[in-house]
């Protein structure tokens, strides 16, 4: 019998068997906004049961298990042979297996497949984060594969597969594949020019053999991977796959794993390529950068996806909380400053939505045939690092807030929350840092025309609804005709154009309290440095209510 004074109470519940999908408003609406109605009705049903999944006790307690239990590099056999495998606990197996089969490398192609496939994205990370990497890479993998189109006819069928099959072999004989990329190098970072693996050309057209190193080494445990070498004719892509046709190990040494600060459930790793590394090129030689960057571009929406995906766990988390918690006389939901700081988070959580789901219905209006479609590519060509850029970079006092939200509790392993918060740089690291996507956006603006027409198209569609947001269209404008000193300006003309484009997204499609709020916080100047500085007047009880999760 327990002791009166171990009795538990004013301890909220944990938010467990829910439907993340339906329950989250502005993800709901906005692939109701981005997909045909042909479509829709499919893919809800497809959503919801993926929500219902991910916000099981079930599927949480395998993130937990996978979280705390990270991969291990096996170099060798019991016998001597080297192997250079990596394990993982079962539970990585199953949220991997799951998601692979929900569609989530599978949407160039597919009808609505970009948009359909991020919404499922978003919820499947709100799980676990880590294993959305192999899933990330295999996606993007698909762009550069088409460079070349008779490793296209093999490869790329079994990289949209909806069946997960671990165990390598040749890709002949599986029925999906994994596939993860190796760029960047430890004398040259985001500098991949300065990259030294060299590539020598074999007899056969087309085939070569690596010698060199990859300093980060994404999805080691895939099938195959993109990776960029030296050429005769300069830095090139190549196809490096694990087993080679004949059934037997490519030479593919994984030399460490990388103790990171979070991601822990996922393997990235140091390789080496040894002089008889066998590889297929990709595109044309010289061209390599060219040939990837169809790949890295759409690895970087899912660093926006990623990070919209773990501001709203933490913002779900957050409200739950504080919905259950009384202090003070009363639930804390219903305390003005907390009701403040829940509004703002909110508010910072759907603009990310809205960015994110507006970029991936980008993705497949580009894919069509249609006037709009050649528009809607060059809209991503400045809009993905703009995204990137901002979006990922929130995250951080995203989840930091939230988890003060939950004050002691909140910073104890048990709440989940410390995970999140550790989780929440990643994404503005990985694919190109800031200072990587903000000078992406100069590029843009210096070399493509087209690009910043798009820009201007889109947010000139929400002009005259909002004197904040036609103020903030008027000052970028300003930024934009001047380009003198850009590059030490590339940050701050970075972060106004991604605020620009979320006002004009939310004045157009969200609630006018939602809206309304981002104006007068994000673009009117009204708003602090720090969360919970809305101001009084705003509709703050409507944003938490919209953010709640009904359990």
């Amino acid at each position: 019998m327990e002791a009166s004074t171990h009795t538990v109470t004013n301890q909220a519940p944990p938010l467990l068997g829910y439907d993340v999908f339906t329950s989250d408003r502005a993800l709901t609406e906005a692939v109701g906004r981005h997909l045909a109605p042909d479509l829709l009705a499919e893919a809800r049903e497809e959503l919801a049961l993926l929500g219902r999944a991910s916000g099981s006790a079930q599927v949480r307690e395998w993130g937990e298990q996978a979280n705390g239990n990270p991969p291990r590099l096996r170099t060798h056999d019991r016998y001597g042979h080297r192997i250079d495998e990596v394990e993982f606990h079962p539970a990585w197996h199953r949220l991997l297996g799951r998601s692979v089969s929900a569609g989530l490398t599978h949407a160039w192609g597919r009808p609505g497949g970009h948009v359909r496939r991020a919404a499922g994205f978003l919820v499947v990370s709100q799980a676990e984060a880590g294993h959305g990497c192999p899933l990330s890479m295999t996606h993007a993998a698909v762009p550069a594969l088409r460079a070349e189109p008779e490793l296209a006819a093999v490869w790329e069928p079994a990289a949209l597969s909806h069946v997960y099959e671990r165990e390598l072999r040749p890709v002949a004989e599986k029925p999906g594949v994994l596939l993860g990329m190796a760029m960047t190098e430890k004398q040259g970072g985001s500098d991949v020019r300065a990259n030294t693996t060299e590539a020598r050309p074999l007899a056969a057209e087309g085939e070569y053999v690596l010698t060199g190193h990859k300093w980060f080494c994404s999805a080691p445990m895939s099938d195959a991977f993109l990776v960029l070498a030296q050429a005769p004719a300069g830095l090139t892509c190549f196809l490096v796959p694990r087993v080679l046709a004949d059934g037997s190990r490519n030479a593919f040494a994984i030399q460490r794993l990388k103790d990171k600060l979070g991601n822990r459930s996922n393997a990235s790793a140091e390789v080496e390529f040894d002089g008889t590394t066998w590889a297929r090129r990709v595109g044309e030689e010289g061209r390599g950068i060219r040939t990837i960057m169809g790949m890295v571009a759409a690895t970087r929406l899912d660093c926006v996806l990623g990070s919209a995906a773990l501001m709203r766990q933490a913002v779900a988390q957050a409200v739950h909380h504080a919905s259950y918690r009384s202090a003070f006389g009363g639930p804390l939901v219903e305390k003005p400053l907390m009701r403040n700081v829940l509004a703002d988070l909110a508010l910072e959580s759907e603009a990310a939505t809205a960015l994110a789901m507006r970029l991936a219905a980008a993705y497949d209006a580009g894919e069509t045939d249609g006037g709009d479609a050649e528009r809607e590519r060059a809209l991503l060509r400045i809009a993905v690092p703009a995204a990137k850029y901002w979006v990922t970079k929130r995250c951080v006092p995203v989840a930091a807030e939230a988890l003060e939200c939950l004050g002691g509790n909140g910073y104890v392993e048990e709440s989940g929350m410390p995970r999140l918060l550790r989780e929440s740089p990643l994404n503005s690291v990985w694919e190109g840092s800031g200072n990587v996507q903000a000078l992406d956006v100069v590029r843009a603006l210096r070399t493509e025309p087209a690009a910043l027409d798009a820009l201007l198209r889109e947010v000139g569609a929400a002009r005259g609804a909002d004197h904040r947001l036609d103020r903030a269209i008027r000052g970028l404008l300003v930024e934009l005709a001047d380009l003198e000193g850009i590059e030490a300006r590339a940050r701050r003309l970075t972060e106004r154009l991604a605020l620009v484009l979320q006002g004009a997204l939310l004045v157009r499609w969200a609630p006018p309290e939602v809206a309304d709020a981002f104006c007068a916080a994000r673009l009117g100047g009204d708003g602090g440095a720090a969360f919970g500085t809305l101001p009084h007047t705003l509709d703050l009880r409507a944003l938490v209510e919209r953010a709640r999760v009904e359990v």
